[in-house]
């Protein structure tokens, strides 16, 4: 895995769904982007292809806002979201 920078942190999971909702503090998330999800017992890596704000899809989001994405495995609050570069 090359470079990555920090984007944001998971605030809660909805296990039924298998979504994450990932508040953005430091940087931007495009569909299509890869992220490395981290923290005590979490270690995966992504292609974000779906994302939602509002309980409506979109593309892109940046720092601030607060979105849900599908995961591909069980996150917990607090673990760490980066953006591969």
């Amino acid at each position: 895995m090359g470079e990555k920078e920090k984007i944001g942190e998971v605030f809660t999971y909805f296990s039924k769904i298998g979504v994450a909702g990932i508040r953005l503090t430091e940087g931007g998330l495009r569909l299509g982007d890869t992220i490395s999800i981290e923290g005590h017992t979490t270690n995966f890596t992504q292609t974000v292809d779906s994302m939602q704000m509002d309980h409506g899809p979109v593309e892109e989001a940046s720092a601030g806002d607060e979105v849900g994405i599908k995961v591909v495995d069980k996150v917990r609050k607090n673990d760490v979201v980066y953006k591969v570069l």
